[in-house]
């Protein structure tokens, strides 16, 4: 009878239990659990006698090679009737389940859209008030039962705040102080992936010192995002009214942004709680509150009184949309290969780009003419001049005369320039200096006029009156057709350009000359540099030095200045005089501008500086706000009140850490620096722990329009693939590129994201961290430590009834003495995963912390540890039994509190059932002491242990080979050495549990086994015969294992014809391929194991 093969995720489900007695080990490559342990990945799983769905094979109880099932007996037809009134009766039951509901329940299922089923919590528990551990633990782990009330009562007992435990955060600590900063997310933001990662790692740092007890504080923080709050403010206001907020006037917009924020803000916050982050909330501040306001205000006025912050007119990066320079960082340099039709707001067309339009200029007094090329051809109307190489020999004659403009009366100097590259195109370059940033450089070199040809709104300005007020991308069609006509035009031709985006209004960036406020950086990066290289800041990895440096040793002056409403409106003022004998000044110029804390300091500064009576003296406030970043760099004591004296700045600045992605290390990291060693004189931290960036399964960067963009809460609460597909169609995504994403997410998840909870979520991103750079997001590996996550629940479950309902543990954790080899062994593993923790969290390397309390957890506590003492628990040797159980104890508690700044709500729902060593122990797992180095470890021990693994291993495997599972043979080691035998006699009980053998004996080398064993070696220490005689039917088995190599041998010369076949690289989708490979490696690995497999049976054949 062939077992049915039903499939769910990576598992294989298996039904036809009567089919075991012909088992055969199928090799299962299970993506669900973490890369670092995947060479243990490779399970073993015993099997029906059956194919893979596409070998051919019968089912539904058919038998192979048969034209129709046999006949059923009566004893059969009579177990399948009582089978079926079983199942009516159940379903009747359930009916009525539904129909009355169960309010009465503590706990209760609910269904969810994959079918699976849900336990909640459902015992009335006011908020803030502890959670009801009391009642039976729930039959398997949920993550929605465990994370239910935690987060409240940790918040309500304050045990997030430095306070906690104290007097004040004054109180001197011998443990020390220990500060980080949350990087302020944007006030209108979401929770993403990339908060996610930089969440886990914060958290599990701060719960860790905490748990060290030092004083500790995470301050949250948000920040007012000007750009991107102002953008859904306006959007909000033209969709519910029908106005901008030009029609609103300034004050009016200001207020409705505010109002914005009181009602929506706070999201992301909610979210921050739900990822059990440990924040002190009542210190949680925004980047527009009177706190930081005051110090953006004293900052500003204190640098440009000092000459530090200035007023320059110059090329800046420009969103027509926006109507408002804009930072590098808000700018996407999109690559392009060639010719591409690209969207651009305000058109209804699209518009192209990648291409290079070679025209030509006629020489004065001449018959010569100069022909230059450009990818932005409307921009000759602002041309000024000509630059060739001043070593070309083709031009050197001209040099020094002049272009004409074909559309207006300018004559454009040919000048040399070493900036030139002679070998691109014709090797003469149109310069515009007033709309790109190399010939903004060449215009001051050779005082070059700087002629603005666009205005703010993107238009032609009236520099040539037949252009003036088109749009700038119609002029450009219209500008090559004025060429032709005058038979300038010479070529247009495909090439590779980067085009600059606005990330936030998708506008094309325009370089436009505008007055602004700069940052002088020179002297501030110096030392920002200074302090890596001496190492008094630290930046980890290391990596990332190189960066610093090169940012900062070639730093240009930073634009402060937006021209948006919503943020710190600059506290400058123009000043104009009512005395006409008072020479006006220029607004785009520095000289004529003040800087008051106030508007009443201003004048009096203004008075001061001009010598002129404040009452003939009228300010008009810079219209423009700072750019977001500005305020930002002062987070690290802003938060704290400066310039004021606090007792929160006097204590916790400089912080100790920052943690933040490696991809704003210049933009906020190296400003922070800046301006903490100019105000503050100290450096903000000691230490910068950058992150890597989150990408897909793929590495392919997270996209709307590939389907790949994950939301965290997605992978705490699970969401169905319809669900996924309706957050596409809710967006505002081209319908195109809609399909194109669900076909992405149709592909990486077929069956939607299932339920993972908080602390899986968090223990995998923190696992991540050894990829480097780049993290390729897998969420079946989160799907993996949820698996993890239900083998702790349990373990603890088993471990709890067998310690007993009135267990009292030893006051300390220190052994007996009385402890077995298998305790010793143990507690020396865990002795070693709490220096690897400690460690990985000392280095900030925490996949050496995770990977040693996986570890630990599941393949030393749970998979050896726990089958070893159940004999014990449950046996008669009541002195036996005590010792193991507080070596058990020892281990819950110690491991619990290892994993517990990864795993916050399970380890505190799994703390709370575990009885304590002394009653003043104390209330939550979060303000318990962190496990220290226990000086248990043997490694000579340790040592011993692996020979005793490694053939428990290969005696498992060896049953799978060949045996039923529940067969209990008897096992014959051959030991090489008097050294294995010795080892492997101190560990025989463990042995023979651990394999679950009838007996395991042991031989000397010139002993030889009994006929009718299977044989595998053990290294070079011993041979492990299996005695499998009379188990099976060795001819039988033989056919079938060769039967299922050659229908393998098939499936994968049917992959390889298909990999083979021409353009498969370039026409098949990334992820088909990457299937394909994994098939491969399956079924080989498959294919290996059932020839090892054979060649065994084989051997028995001959004896």
């Amino acid at each position: 009878m062939l077992a049915s093969v039903a499939r769910s995720g990576s598992w294989i489900l298996l039904t036809g239990a009567s089919t075991f007695r012909s088992a055969l080990k199928e090799q299962v490559i299970c993506r669900n659990l973490p890369d670092f342990s995947r060479k243990s990945l490779v399970w073993t799983r015993t099997r029906a006698y059956c194919s893979m769905a596409d070998s051919g094979s019968a089912s539904n109880g058919q038998a192979a090679g048969t034209d129709a099932p046999k006949p059923k007996t009566e004893k059969q037809l009579k177990k399948e009737a009582q089978k079926n009134a079983k199942m009516a009766k159940y379903n009747e039951k359930m009916a009525k389940m539904q129909e009355g509901g169960a309010d009465n329940k503590k706990q209760k299922e609910k269904k969810k859209g994959s079918g699976k089923q849900v336990i909640t919590y459902d015992i009335p528990t006011p908020p803030g008030e502890k959670k009801d551990v009391s009642g039976p633990m729930p039959a398997a782990y949920s993550p929605t039962y465990v994370e239910a009330a935690w987060y409240p009562w940790w918040e309500k007992q304050g045990f997030f705040k430095p306070e906690y435990g104290r007097k004040s955060v004054s109180e001197p600590n011998p443990k020390g102080v220990f500060m980080l900063c949350l990087p302020p997310p944007n006030v209108t933001g979401s929770l993403h992936m990339g908060h996610a990662l930089t969440n886990a790692i914060e958290d599990s740092v701060t719960r860790w010192h905490r748990m060290k007890g030092k004083t500790v504080l995470w301050n949250p923080g948000c920040d007012h995002a000007g750009i991107a709050t102002q953008v859904v403010v306006e959007k909000k206001l033209m969709r519910e009214k029908g106005i901008s907020r030009h029609q609103l006037g300034r004050e009016a917009f200001v207020k409705e942004v505010w109002k914005w924020k009181n009602e929506k803000g706070d999201r992301i916050y909610h979210q921050l709680r739900r990822c059990g982050n440990s924040l002190d909330w009542g210190r949680a501040c925004f980047t527009m509150d009177d706190k930081l306001s005051n110090a953006v205000k004293e900052c500003f006025v204190l640098l440009h009184e000092e000459g530090t912050i200035y007023r320059s007119n110059r090329l800046v990066n420009w969103s027509t949309r926006l109507k408002s320079a804009i930072s590098d960082i808000e700018v996407d340099k999109i690559e392009l290969p060639g010719r591409t039709m690209l969207s651009v707001p305000g058109y209804d067309q699209k518009i192209e780009f990648g291409v290079l339009v070679s025209f030509a200029y006629r020489v004065e007094d001449s018959d010569e003419e100069i022909v230059v090329a450009t990818t932005r051809v409307e921009t000759m109307l602002g041309d000024t001049a000509v630059a060739v190489h001043p070593a070309d020999k083709r031009y050197e004659h001209m040099v020094g005369k002049y272009c004409l403009h074909p559309f207006c009366d300018r004559k454009l100097p040919i000048i040399a320039d070493e900036f030139v590259e002679m070998s691109f195109g014709t090797g003469a370059v149109k310069i515009t200096p007033a709309h790109d940033h190399n010939d903004y450089e060449c215009g001051k070199r050779h005082s070059l006029p700087f002629v603005e040809m666009i205005n703010d709104e993107g238009n032609i300005t009236d520099v040539c009156p037949q252009f003036k007020g088109m749009k700038r991308f119609h002029a450009r069609t219209t500008v090559l057709d004025a060429l032709k006509e005058k038979g300038l035009y010479r070529e247009t031709k495909e090439h590779a350009m980067v085009v600059p985006i606005c990330s936030r209004s998708k506008d094309i960036v325009e370089p436009l000359i505008k007055p602004q406020w700069y940052v002088r950086c020179t002297e501030m990066a110096e030392k920002a540099v200074e302090a890596v290289r001496s190492e008094t800041l630290r930046l980890i990895p290391k990596i990332h030095e190189r960066t610093w440096y090169s940012w900062l040793e070639n730093c240009r002056d930073w634009c402060i200045s937006r021209q948006l409403w919503w943020g710190h409106r600059i506290p400058a003022y123009f000043v104009n005089f009512t005395d006409p004998s008072v020479p006006k000044g220029d607004p785009k110029e520095g000289e004529y501008w003040v800087s008051g804390r106030t508007e009443a300091e201003a004048l009096e500064n203004a008075a001061k500086r001009f010598n002129v009576p404040k009452e003939k003296i009228v300010l008009e406030q810079d219209e423009d706000v700072l750019d977001t970043w500005f305020s930002s760099a002062l987070f690290p004591f802003s938060i704290f009140g400066w310039p004021q004296k606090t007792e929160d700045l006097d204590v916790f600045y400089p912080g100790s850490l920052l943690e933040t992605g490696h991809d704003i290390l210049f933009f906020w990291v190296a400003r922070m620096v800046f301006f903490g060693q100019k105000l503050v004189g100290k450096l903000p931290f000691p230490e910068v722990y950058l992150h890597a960036m989150v990408r897909d399964a793929h590495g392919r960067k997270m996209s709307k329009s590939l389907g790949n963009v994950i939301d965290p809460l997605d992978v705490v609460t699970g969401i169905s693939l319809e669900d996924l597909h309706k957050r596409l169609t809710d967006s505002n995504l081209d319908p195109r590129e809609c399909e194109r994403a669900k076909a992405g997410q149709k592909a990486d998840y077929p069956n939607g994201i299932p339920e993972c909870g908080v602390d899986a979520m968090r223990f995998a991103l923190a696992a991540y961290t050894a990829q480097g750079r780049d993290i390729n997001l897998d969420v079946n590996r989160v799907v993996g430590y949820r698996h993890f996550c239900n083998k702790i629940w349990n373990a603890l479950k088993f471990s709890l009834n067998g310690l007993g309902e009135g267990f009292v543990p030893n006051p300390t954790e220190q052994p007996t003495g009385k402890e077995s080899v298998m305790d010793r062994w143990i507690l020396s593993r865990l002795s070693s995963a709490v220096a690897d923790a400690n460690k990985g969290f000392e280095d900030y390397e925490f996949v050496l912390g995770t990977t040693a309390i996986y570890n630990f957890w599941l393949y030393e506590l749970c998979d050896v540890y726990l089958e070893h003492i159940k004999p014990i628990i449950y046996g008669s040797n009541e002195e036996a039994k005590a010792v193991s159980r507080n070596t058990l104890y020892t281990c819950l508690d110690n491991g619990l509190r290892l994993l517990s700044p990864f795993m916050p709500f399970l380890t505190e729902e799994l703390f709370q059932r575990l009885p304590r060593r002394t009653p003043d122990s104390p209330p939550s797992i979060c303000v318990t002491a962190y496990p220290e180095k226990l000086d248990l470890g043997d490694e000579v021990l340790d040592g011993k242990m692996k020979l005793v693994q490694e053939v428990v291993r290969t005696v498992r495997s060896m049953k799978q080979d060949y045996l039923p599972p529940k067969a209990r043979p008897e096992v014959f080691v051959v030991c090489q050495t008097e050294e294995t035998a010795v080892i492997l006699e101190s560990f025989r009980d463990s042995v023979t549990t651990l394999s679950q053998c009838s007996k395991v004996h042991l031989l000397k080398q010139d002993e030889a086994p009994p006929g009718g064993c299977t044989m595998a070696t053990v290294g070079h220490s011993c041979e492990v015969h299996l005695l499998v005689k009379g188990l099976i039917d060795v001819a039988k088995e033989s056919a079938r294992l060769e039967d299922m190599v050659t229908k393998i041998t098939t499936q994968l010369e049917k992959l390889a014809e298909v990999t083979s076949r021409e353009g498969y690289i370039e026409k098949v989708p990334v992820e088909v391929r990457d299937a394909n490979k994994e098939k491969v490696r399956t079924l080989e690995a498959e294919k290996d194991n059932l020839q090892r497999a054979l060649q065994g049976l084989k051997s028995l054949g001959t004896d």
